[in-house]
């Protein structure tokens, strides 16, 4: 009976550590840069274009919740869930007020408590005098180390998962949708110990900080980057975002900042990437493609929901589903996006706290997917791969061909270069092949028949590839 409690203590402790190295990524390998191969990409430290897929929340940096102050969120747990998903992308948000309420959200996916505090902030709280929400007045000037140590050491932590960050420096959707949310915003008058005003027109609105307008809080701003870019740019595993979804007339104050980062950071040790990301209310994406930023994600215009344009490599282009549907999406998404040339990223409830239901089943088909997709990419040369003009294809002609075909049963004609192949049918909603064999394809376009119940994607490579 010992011998046999020690074999079965042996056989649980192998078991876990199996899981535990199952989820275990290495580390990054960056700092990325827009791939010269291949600029649909960005590429790593080795010059491999890299996919980037991810779910992102939007407290992974700064705590939310119904109390003040609001419990501390389990960072490792979500890497650890991310890393159960094969996800290696998150955005990290920033949040610039004090509290906020989701009254300006979905109804569907609003939970019970609507109000949220938020914290830590950027700056210290050292007064004089009282914020509007009876703590201490803001002093921009001074910064506040518990924020910026807990941006490095989370950026740190991803880095060693093998996940990267883009860093989000601004927010702009709350300052618009939140009703009275100016009130809860540092750069208020009646909240800042610096005498600064953001609102330079007096509405109530404040929308001028994410303008170019006041000089002292554009000062304080560039400033803030400064911080940011001192603070994690020895990590190779670092994007940046100017803003999430700011206001139409935001434009040139972001493309100020994608050029003062740019600028800020060129003789440092590393140049990272810089995305800007859709403008809502008000901009486009003609917006967008015109800046100078590295990456962006555009709105749904084009068809990038349903039937989303192929990428020619005049961006990398990080579609998100915050900025397509707020919070939702499905399997189709993911793999029209990858196949056209795209990196599929979400906006994910995750826990429930803030926004919807904890781990909404709905969207485990989006999860798992962006996983399944990373495989399939590392396993392709992204390098030489591009979207086939006809159909959801990424190819690699004469080498290798990654189709999907949203259509249940339907077959995929495939007008494939001459040569010998293997294929693999995968079934998203299983997660597995269903079916392999081999071809020889002549001039003529091929068909393959679905054996797949359901959405499938079809892998196929040379017989010298894998």
């Amino acid at each position: 009976m010992i011998d046999h409690k020690r074999h079965l203590v042996l056989a649980v402790l192998l078991f876990v550590l199996s899981l535990s190295l199952a989820v275990q990524a290495g580390p990054t390998n960056g700092p990325l840069k827009v791939c010269e191969d291949n600029p649909r990409y960005f590429a790593d430290a080795d010059g491999k274009a890299v996919l980037l897929v991810g779910s992102h929340v939007w407290y992974n940096l700064v705590d939310m919740g119904g109390e003040d102050p609001p419990k501390p969120f389990d960072y490792e747990a979500c890497l650890d869930w991310m890393a159960g998903y094969n996800h290696n992308y998150m955005r990290m948000w920033a949040w610039e007020m004090v509290k906020w309420d989701t009254q300006g959200n979905n109804a569907n996916f609003r939970n019970e408590t609507t109000t949220f505090y938020v914290q830590p902030h950027p700056y210290l709280r050292t007064g004089p005098g009282k914020a509007l929400d009876g703590k201490p007045k803001f002093d921009l000037t001074k910064f506040n180390p518990a924020y910026f140590d807990r941006l490095r050491d989370r950026i740190e932590t991803a880095r060693k998962r093998g996940i990267y960050v883009s860093v989000m420096m601004f927010e702009g959707w709350a300052m618009q949708r939140v009703e009275g949310g100016w009130k809860s915003h540092p750069f208020h008058p009646e909240n800042n110990a610096n005498n600064i005003n953001g609102d330079a027109n007096g509405d109530g609105k404040g929308l001028e900080v994410h303008e170019l307008v006041v000089d002292s809080v554009t000062n304080i701003q560039k400033a803030y980057i400064r911080k940011i870019v001192d603070t994690v740019n020895r990590f190779d595993n670092v994007l940046y975002e100017i803003s999430n979804e700011n206001h139409g007339e935001s434009t040139q104050w972001q493309y100020a900042m994608i050029r003062y980062i740019k600028e800020y950071e060129k003789d440092k040790p590393t140049q990272h990437p810089v995305g800007m990301t859709f403008q809502f209310r008000g901009g486009t994406n003609k917006n967008l493609f015109d800046s100078p930023a590295d990456w962006i994600s555009p709105n749904p215009e084009g068809g990038y929901r349903d039937n989303p344009p192929a990428n020619d490599g005049s961006k990398v282009i990080l579609t998100d589903t915050d900025h397509l549907w707020g919070i939702g999406g499905n399997q189709a998404w993911v793999w029209k996006s990858f196949t056209r040339g795209l990196n599929p990223i979400f906006m994910d409830p995750y826990d429930g706290v803030v926004l919807g239901k904890k781990l909404t089943p709905t969207f485990e088909p989006i999860r798992k997917s962006m996983g399944y997709a990373l495989k399939f990419a590392q396993r392709m040369d992204l390098n030489n791969c591009e979207p086939m003009v006809e159909g959801y294809c990424l190819a690699n002609p004469g080498k290798q061909y990654l189709a999907f075909q949203p259509n249940k049963g339907e077959p995929i004609n495939l007008n494939l270069e001459p040569g010998n192949y293997r294929y693999e049918w995968f079934d998203p909603a299983s997660g597995k092949t269903v079916s392999k064999g081999r071809i020889r394809a002549k001039k003529n376009e091929t068909t393959f028949e679905n054996p797949v119940d359901g959405e499938a994607a079809l892998y196929i490579y040379s017989r010298q590839t894998k």
